[in-house]
């Protein structure tokens, strides 16, 4: 294996730089843009000549979350770009990888992402799922995420290979037109009555690591309605089973997590703030608890997205996947709840 031993310089020029959106990029975000243009430079460093107004659209100031339209001239600084190197000085990439697919045609295809990767590089991450998905498809001229899923989450996952199926699928997951449900084994019974979760969520960092100037790990947390950055959030939960585990107490609930709303977080914050969280979580979860299920062989947090519907953006068909819960998981479950886990048709039907 070659050993990384630091960072060469590549020329860039030292001057500004000016490109024109292809049709192709229309509705992007300014900073998802960027990020596919200056490939090599930092997301803190393409944030931070965004915030300075050093990067222009058509000789206008922008923000992150502006959206590029075909035929807008980008004005971009001079910008130095470096490169991880091997000991013979070559840069490394993201290696190639294919997921297993659940699903794909000419507009999208549907992987079922196994926990521990990232979907994307940043924040201390190298690569994710679509740079090694870009790199196992160098022919592919289009792939970008439609939506995301957390590092240690595991199940549906989809990839758009058009600029009009991203944005089409983009509206239905913003309009709340998808059908997105979880699967979740939660700490002891969950009330069979309690059914939606409306807390609003906040984010917030928490405190730098002692000589670190990085801002602290983000976290999320319930809120009062009309606290300045409550979002609002709601979720729906249904008990599946009830299982017992080799661990003292036994008692836990296998949940169906239906979220309408896409909160960073929000199904292990609004499970946990309900003091049920969820087996495994190592952010909000119990510790104590999670060391004791890690040696009856959990060694991941069990939360899985397991069920996806919408309506193909080409077609028009409404589709169903559904992600078989990994092993790693089912094989926790006593049969009895691994049976109330019904097989789905790949696809629907108005």
């Amino acid at each position: 294996m070659k050993k990384i031993i630091g960072a060469k310089p590549r020329p860039a020029a030292a001057e500004v730089r000016y490109v024109t959106v292809d049709g192709e990029f229309a509705g992007q975000r300014l900073d998802n843009f960027l990020f596919r243009e200056l490939k090599g430079v930092p997301k803190t460093h393409v944030y931070r000549i965004i915030r300075s107004g050093e990067v222009r659209i058509n000789k206008g100031r922008a923000q992150a979350e502006s959206r590029v339209e075909a035929g807008d001239v980008l004005r971009l600084p001079p910008l130095r770009m470096a490169e991880r190197t091997t000991e013979e000085g070559s840069p490394t990439a993201a290696p190639a990888r294919e997921f297993p697919l659940l699903h794909e045609d000419e507009a999208l295809l549907a992987i079922d992402k196994p926990a521990g990767v990232a979907v994307h590089g940043g924040s201390g991450v190298s690569f994710g799922v679509i740079e090694q998905l870009r790199t196992a498809r160098p022919g592919a001229r289009f792939l970008e995420l439609v939506h995301r899923l957390d590092r240690e989450t595991s199940g549906i996952l989809l990839v758009a290979k058009k600029r009009s199926a991203l944005t089409a699928l983009q509206d239905q997951f913003r309009e709340r037109e998808t059908g997105k449900i979880y699967l979740a084994l939660v700490d002891g019974d969950w009330p069979a009555s309690k059914k939606v979760l409306d807390a609003p969520l906040a984010r917030y960092l928490l405190p730098s690591k002692p000589g670190s100037s990085e801002p602290g790990e983000r976290r999320v947390r319930v809120v009062a309605k009309d606290h300045p950055d409550a979002m609002r959030a709601v979720t729906l939960v249904k008990v599946l089973a009830r299982v017992a585990l080799p661990v003292e107490p036994a008692a836990f609930s296998l949940l169906a997590v239906t979220i309408k709303t896409g909160r960073t977080h929000q199904i292990r914050v609004h499970l946990a703030s309900s003091g049920h969280p969820i087996a495994g979580d190592d952010k909000y979860g119990d510790f104590e608890r999670n060391r004791a299920l890690q040696k009856i062989g959990l060694k991941r947090m069990f939360l899985h997205a397991w069920r996806l519907q919408f309506t193909h953006p080409a077609s028009g068909e409404r589709m169903a996947l559904q992600a078989a819960l990994p092993p790693e998981l089912s094989d926790l479950l006593p049969h009895p709840a691994r049976d109330a886990l019904e097989p789905l048709p790949t696809r629907t039907h108005d």
